[in-house]
């Protein structure tokens, strides 16, 4: 017999906080994309998640919109409405990965174009940013694999990467917190438009993009948590010493 599951409104106030961000910075089109933020709870081995539930916008949506699901299963446990098919993959991705606490998926314009118009589907890198952000490499989900409708495939690789890349449909970042979850997604999202304007600037002068080297990337992935998180990455060397 489970406890009750008791609406928390101060991570609905932060679900709300972060939905806004998402809106304002353009990334909000129609009721797609969506959050899942994981809550401890005592009775649930993978706590449980908080979301909105279909037909809403994340740029319309109040907190009478938010659903509290489980985890491995689609199980409503706060709330009356059903979630979209996008929260299977949000569910799964919690489920496989302990250390996540939030999921964030939007339908990013400037990354579907870019995907889109052909070449290797691979993410150059121009800048330091993303590599120290994502502490993982981007992984790239083929187009005609639908992970949201069948997730059997997210175990395999979900645990290599920290943002997912499906080709043709969006973006979905994962983070220990909220926070960490939306800065990977704006790092990915800007690396983008930095690579269009690269690439479009070294058009008209009849050059090359400096594209940083894999070496450089992987050693980026080494340091990250040193570089982006010292006050963290020092408190995991204290408690493995």
């Amino acid at each position: 017999m489970h406890s009750p599951v008791h609406f928390d409104a101060a991570l609905g106030e932060r679900f709300l906080r972060y939905a806004a961000m998402l809106s304002a910075r353009g990334y909000v089109h129609n009721t797609l994309g969506n959050m899942a933020l994981r809550s401890p709870h005592p009775d649930f081995e993978h706590g449980v998640a908080y979301t909105k539930h279909a037909g809403v916008s994340l740029e319309e949506m109040t907190l009478a919109n938010l659903v509290v699901t489980d985890i491995p299963s689609p199980r409503l446990l706060h709330g009356t409405r059903t979630t979209s098919i996008g929260h299977n993959l949000n569910r799964e991705i919690l489920r496989c990965r302990p250390d996540i606490g939030a999921v964030i998926h939007i339908h990013d314009d400037a990354t579907i174009a870019w995907f889109a118009a052909g070449g290797e589907p691979r993410m150059p890198v121009l800048s330091l940013d993303l590599p120290f952000v994502l502490a993982k490499p981007p992984y790239f989900v083929d187009a005609h694999l639908d992970v949201e409708a069948d997730v059997a495939p997210v175990a395999g690789f979900i645990g290599q990467t920290n943002l997912v890349v499906l080709l043709g449909h969006g973006i979905t970042a994962l983070g220990r917190d909220v926070s960490e979850a939306y800065h990977r997604l704006n790092s990915f999202t800007s690396e983008v438009r930095r690579c269009i304007m690269a690439e479009q600037l070294a058009a008209v002068r009849g050059t090359r993009p400096a594209w940083r080297s894999d070496d450089e990337i992987a050693e980026m992935h080494r340091f990250a948590e040193t570089i982006i998180y010292p006050t963290r990455a020092h408190n995991v060397m204290r408690d493995e010493g």
